[in-house]
């Protein structure tokens, strides 16, 4: 076990998706409090950058940027020279003394990161249990941990890290949180507003436009509340995010006068900032689910061919829905707008 003086500068690398990211926040909790003293840094590609870009108990956040996104106007050349080499000679020169890998299952692309540090420690799963692949202090993730959160969490209990893990961590930026209240005209006397997000990455967690529609005005029959709309922007053949820009354009011209504000989020850092001033969101599993939820905002959300025990809303109420069919398209809305009603029932953010 490595004591609090061995260890001087750790780098935390998570490479994954946002909803990966969010819940490796409670680690790096725990790292914090296990070396106060250390300089603590956590290491993603850039387009996750944001959830971390305030966290409070990291001194550094370095960031590397994918191949999928490369920017049109940036060579395959300027890529792997400026971004690729660039970044790894960089992050060799913060000399880290220990790597923490903070994935519950084995990444080879992590892996390959670790070694460029250059750390003398690199902690992490391999796919044996038996050290290689760089990896000399290896995790073992028990049965018992069935969340990402504790999964993650797990890995670090050869620094004598345990315990239940900590709650999520998400701290959007208080200008761009502020910027959200006069875009939604949130107020103290502001009716409830109610975030949809519609997008999902997998088909199997896709929801049809037409029955958004048909939620929300059932929705807005029943309680006095607003509702905000997010959708992952860009067009559909966009190479690099495809996204829901004609899907959501399509859904505001069906809905005639029901109050919905449309937020085209250009970049993670709005949609962080627009779900931290929503009091309810309504979303499949994904990215935006676990922003929620690192913000403590009760979640009804739509499961389709996904692990429900692995990949739930961590430490928030929530309604989880998912047919025996894992089609996100199989939930009826009557099914949804009864889920709303038991968050409305349950939650102090619409009472009188």
């Amino acid at each position: 076990m490595l004591e609090q003086g061995e260890v001087q500068r750790i780098l935390v690398v998570r490479r994954d998706n946002i909803g990966d990211l969010v819940c490796t926040t409670p680690l790096l909790t725990a790292l914090r409090m296990r070396f106060p003293h250390a300089q603590l840094a956590a290491l993603t590609n850039s387009y996750n950058l944001p959830v971390l870009a305030h966290n409070p108990d990291l001194d550094a956040v370095h960031a590397y940027v994918k191949l999928k996104h490369r920017p049109p106007e940036r060579s395959l050349l300027h890529w792997l020279w400026h971004d690729r080499l660039g970044f790894s000679l960089a992050i060799r020169r913060q000399k880290f003394d220990l790597v923490v890998l903070a994935a519950p299952d084995f990444n080879a692309g992590a892996a390959k990161l670790a070694r460029i540090t250059g750390a003398q420690d690199v902690l992490g799963v391999t796919p044996d249990g038996r050290p290689g692949h760089g990896i000399n202090l290896v995790a073992s993730v028990p049965p018992a941990a069935r969340h990402e959160v504790e999964r993650v969490f797990a890995v670090a209990n050869m620094l004598g890290i345990a315990g239940e893990p900590p709650p999520l961590k998400l701290a959007p930026a208080t200008v761009a949180v502020e910027q959200m209240r006069r875009h939604f005209a949130r107020s103290t006397s502001a009716p409830p507003l109610i975030g949809v997000h519609i997008s999902a990455r997998k088909p199997s967690q896709r929801w049809p436009a037409e029955r958004f529609a048909k939620l929300l005005r059932n929705l807005k029959q029943s309680s006095d509340c607003h509702f905000a709309l997010f959708w992952s922007p860009g067009t559909a053949d966009n190479p690099l995010h495809p996204g829901d820009d004609e899907t959501a354009r399509r859904l505001l011209d069906g809905l005639g006068d029901i109050p919905v504000t449309p937020l085209h989020t250009n970049g993670l850092e709005a949609l962080i900032a627009g779900l931290a001033v929503c009091d309810m969101l309504i979303c499949s599993d994904g990215g935006a689910m676990h922003l929620a939820a690192a913000l403590r905002i009760p979640i009804v959300c739509m499961f389709g061919d996904s692990d429900a025990a692995r990949w739930h809303p961590w430490g928030v109420d929530y309604e989880l829905l998912q047919t025996p069919s894992r089609e996100v398209i199989d939930i009826g809305v009557e099914t949804v707008v009864a889920a709303c009603g038991r968050i409305l029932a349950r939650s102090a953010r619409f009472a009188d």
